[in-house]
């Protein structure tokens, strides 16, 4: 296969008329709307279906309704559940102010619609800056292979079959930080970066990552010496030192000053009990016991598979580039831990912050590759990243997109009626206790609490009984909780398909 090369200007950038200009721009533009609108169908029959969660989903849903009426993002369902009060700002949960960007969108349909289509959109302008990194690299027949193998992705996949995250932003920006920064547009990377800051407290520890990346680079003259074309000067390893002491500054400042001042407990997340109470201790332990760290690394083997599976559909092509060193500080803080078992999973929507740097290391590693074999004229017949997205879309039925195969994801059945109609019976405005599934569909016209083992003292109550529901721990409970609210006066008004609308006159708590 030929490949492309395209003369860059100045900057490394590819000028503005390489290419046809407008049409140059049309694949990846097609690219992008195609994914929106996958993302989007999905996210939203998910919605109609009732497989969404009033946690996560509710708690984004009130924070940014919050937002929108220029009011911190307090999330009643969060503070409620988690006992902080039912005026908890989510800024004390996570830190994550970048969401009030989001508000004006609430201004034409406040809902959890406008969440999940948002979310869409900006997953999908990530496959921009991934384009374009891998037509400079690799040429126009790379850029499909890596931006389709980053849109059909099952990280991406996964964080869209658990409703909305703050992690929409994080693909795009962590695109554009890597790509403006290749393309020598150092204050835009620099703008992409401090947006990531906004975006969760952790995420300086992916700008540390960066700045490791960038100080282990070799300098030009090195460069030159062993073959790289794409080499950063002496000057920039500054910038490096500058990315890893501004990430774990504030990454220390929102982790324990700011989520702190917003009614937030520090210790919350804290989940590395196997290495120590807290960082010093953690730290110290892991540097005089370095295999104890290997230990929890493997412990439970699950974590194994998930690392495995970050890298393998992409053919361990990230391994081959020293730009997946800007994603291991964010897995090491997943993989380290020993409590919060969702972290290590392949599911949920972690695994989604670190997807686009992964694809731009595998197009960095298949470019090292080629570049040396092709000098010693062994260049492989199949090109690297063409593997790489034929190895992605294998992995496709095995994970989230496999339920759009599912007709009761795009077709009503019989449980999906039931729960619009136990919905139906709610007032408008009322504080209601909702079972995780159902929170979703009452959020934009009533305040919702989540239906937990504890009583509320809501008037309005909608259970279900059908199945394990979070968060409880079997249906027998949930059965119990039903019948321990009738005991405290509660009437059952509607009844079907395990569904059960509760109601008793009695004034609101909040």
């Amino acid at each position: 296969m030929a490949e492309i090369v395209v003369a860059r200007g100045p900057a490394g950038e590819i000028p503005a008329g390489a290419g046809g200009g407008t049409r140059r721009r049309l694949p990846p533009a097609a690219l992008i709307a195609a994914s929106a609108l996958l993302y989007a169908a999905y996210s939203l029959m998910r919605l109609r279906a009732f497989r969404t969660g009033s946690y996560d989903l509710v708690i984004f849903d009130q924070a940014v309704r919050s937002y929108s009426r220029f009011d911190l993002p307090v999330a009643m369902v969060k503070g409620v559940h988690n006992d902080f009060g039912p005026h908890f700002s989510v800024l004390g949960d996570h830190f994550s102010p970048i969401l009030a960007l989001l508000a004006p969108l609430y201004w034409i349909h406040g809902g959890p619609e406008t969440l999940l289509v948002a979310q869409a959109v900006l997953f999908a302008l990530a496959i921009w800056p991934i384009w374009r990194y891998t037509e400079r690299r690799l040429g126009r027949g790379a850029a499909y292979c890596a931006a389709v193998a980053y849109a059909l992705s099952w990280p991406i996949a996964e964080a869209l079959a658990f409703d909305f995250h703050e992690v929409a932003f994080v693909p795009l920006l962590s695109a554009l930080l890597v790509e403006r920064y290749d393309a020598g547009r150092r204050v835009q990377a620099a703008g992409a970066a401090f947006l990531l800051l906004l975006t969760k407290e952790d995420m300086g520890l992916l700008l540390a990552g960066f700045g490791i990346y960038l100080l282990t680079r070799p300098d030009e003259q090195e460069g030159e010496r062993r073959g790289f074309g794409d080499l950063l000067p002496r000057g920039d390893r500054r910038a490096g030192l500058t990315y890893v002491v501004v990430g774990l500054a504030a990454t220390w400042v929102c982790s324990r000053v700011l989520i702190a001042a917003f009614g937030g407990d520090n210790g919350y997340y804290w989940a590395y009990g196997a290495l120590g109470p807290d960082v010093p201790h953690a730290a110290a332990h892991a540097l005089t016991h370095p295999w104890d760290v290997l230990t929890v690394l493997a412990d439970p083997p699950q974590k194994v598979v998930t690392m495995a599976l970050v890298v393998l559909p992409l053919l361990l092509l990230p391994l081959a580039s020293p730009l997946t060193l800007t994603a291991l500080p964010l897995l090491a803080e997943r993989m380290l831990a020993s409590r919060f078992g969702n972290w290590w999973e392949p599911h949920y929507h972690y695994n989604a912050f670190i997807v686009a740097v992964l694809v731009l290391a595998a197009v960095d590693g298949a470019a090292r590759l080629r570049g040396r074999l092709g000098a010693a004229r062994r260049v492989p017949p199949v090109p690297p990243m063409a593997g790489a997205l034929a190895a992605t879309l294998v992995c496709v039925p095995f994970f989230a997109y496999r339920y759009l195969a599912d007709p009761a994801l795009w077709q009503p059945n019989e449980r999906a009626r039931a729960a619009s109609a136990a919905v139906a019976t709610i007032p408008d405005g009322a504080l209601v206790e909702a079972a995780n599934g159902v929170g979703p569909a009452l959020t934009s016209r009533a305040r919702v609490l989540l239906w937990d083992e504890h009583p509320r003292g809501a008037p309005w109550v909608v259970a279900y009984v059908g199945q394990l529901e979070f968060p409880f721990p079997s249906v027998a409970e949930q059965r119990r909780r039903v019948a321990r609210q009738e005991a405290a006066g509660y009437r059952v008004i509607f009844q079907r398909e395990g569904y059960i609308v509760l109601h008793r006159d009695a004034p609101d708590p909040w």
